[in-house]
Parts: structure tokens; C-alpha cells; sequence
């Protein structure tokens, strides 16, 4: 099986039972025809090859990306615009996509930088409370709830593809803690957990040095060998 046959599989069959915090909800875009038609033509676009993948990863879903687009860090403006995909979605945008794909194209544009890399996010299902966007680590109890689900989701998108000398934590603070807890209840599969700034952080305080952060953010991902 190609890459994208494993990810679309997995997608395919993604489901969520786990009982939550009072008051926070799982959100599955896969169970929706017009994501999983998003989704099937996004992979097999980009990732229909056995080549190994660098994963760089987030924290979970957002309501306005990959929440609804089933693509991480990619909104249906982006993946529209950047990555000429057809789809049937309600329109949305996201910061943190709009800040992916600025490193995106920095690199050379969507088909040379995701023949290398691969964007996912520790909890593959995004959460929502009282109606905004909620993370795995926001309170202990969903730590407590999430944690093995997302080491088991884990260790299965490891298994299309993954370059193992180094996996990249968007989020140099709980997310970079977590991923690298992970990966030591894995037997460590990546030799190194590095972190890069989260895309919305810095588009919320650091966009008048957007192009700095774009910089830090290729010399760090380049840094994969």
C-alpha cells in the first residue's frame, strides 16, 4: 500500500467512543461524505508513494481547519488556493493555516514540501467547550481521557512512513511535553522531539517578525537527516 492508502484507510475508519470531561465534545469530520472526498483527493495528490515522511505535529483539530477539512493545518481557503483541491465543504478560514501555508510555499510550494513532510496532530480528533476550541491538555482530565487513545493513533500514522531521525512538535510548550512522552512509551520510534512555535501563536504575537519565524521554522524542519 501507497502512503496515502494507508492514511485514507485510517482515516476512513477513524472513530472516537471515549468518555469526556463534562462539557467537551469530540469533533470527527471523517464521518462526513464531503470531508473523506477532501481528504481522499488531498492524499492521493500529494502522497501516493511509499517515500518516508518527516511528521510535524500538532496539538488537535480546530473548528475552522482541519476540524472540517480533515487536513491538518489546512482550511478550505488553503486548500483551495495552495493545494488546487475541489470540494464540497462549507468555506473556512484558520490563522494557523494561513501560517502553515506561508511556510508551505516558502519551501517551494505544496507539492515539493509534502513529498517530504507529513502534517498531523497528536489527538486526530478535534474538542470543542461552549462552542470554541478546546486542546487534549487543557485540564487533567482530558489528558487522563485522551492519552492512551492518542498514543495508539500515534504509533498507527508511524507505521505509513515515518522518518524516524526526528519528529517536529508544533508547540514548544505542553504539545513538545506530550509528544515526547509519547514517543518514550513508544521505545522512542524518533531519535529526536524538537519544537517550533505553534502556528497561532504566532500569528496572535509574533506577525511583525512573521518572516523570522518562517526562517526558524525551515532551518529547524530541514534539520530531519
Amino acid at each position: 500500500m501507497t502512503f496515502s492508502e494507508h492514511i485514507v484507510e485510517y482515516f476512513r475508519s477513524l472513530r472516537f467512543d471515549i468518555e469526556l470531561p463534562n462539557g467537551v465534545e469530540a469533533m470527527n469530520p471523517y464521518l462526513l461524505p464531503s470531508t473523506m472526498d477532501a481528504v481522499e483527493k488531498y492524499y492521493h495528490k500529494y502522497y501516493n508513494d511509499n517515500n518516508p515522511r518527516t511528521f510535524i505535529v500538532g496539538i488537535n483539530p480546530g473548528r475552522f481547519g482541519s476540524g472540517v477539512t480533515g487536513i491538518a493545518f489546512t482550511d478550505t481557503v488553503r486548500l483551495e488556493k495552495d493545494c488546487h483541491i475541489e470540494h464540497s465543504i462549507q468555506p473556512t478560514t484558520e490563522l494557523s493555516s494561513e501560517y502553515i501555508y506561508n511556510v508551505v510555499n516558502a519551501m517551494g510550494g505544496a507539492s515539493e514540501f509534502f513529498a517530504r513532510y507529513y502534517l498531523t496532530a497528536l489527538s486526530p480528533i478535534g474538542f470543542t467547550k461552549d462552542g470554541k476550541n478546546y486542546n487534549y491538555y487543557d485540564s487533567p482530565a482530558m489528558v487522563k481521557a485522551t492519552l492512551p487513545y492518542m498514543k495508539e493513533q500515534f504509533e498507527q500514522q508511524i507505521a505509513f512512513g515515518a522518518n524516524r531521525k526526528a519528529v517536529f512538535s508544533l508547540g514548544s510548550g505542553k504539545n513538545h511535553q506530550y509528544l515526547t512522552h509519547i514517543n518514550e512509551m513508544l521505545g522512542k520510534p524518533f531519535e529526536r522531539v524538537e519544537a517550533i512555535n505553534h502556528p497561532r501563536f504566532v500569528m496572535q504575537y509574533r506577525r511583525k517578525t512573521m518572516q523570522q519565524e518562517i526562517a526558524t521554522f525551515i532551518n529547524t524542519i530541514n534539520n530531519d537527516r
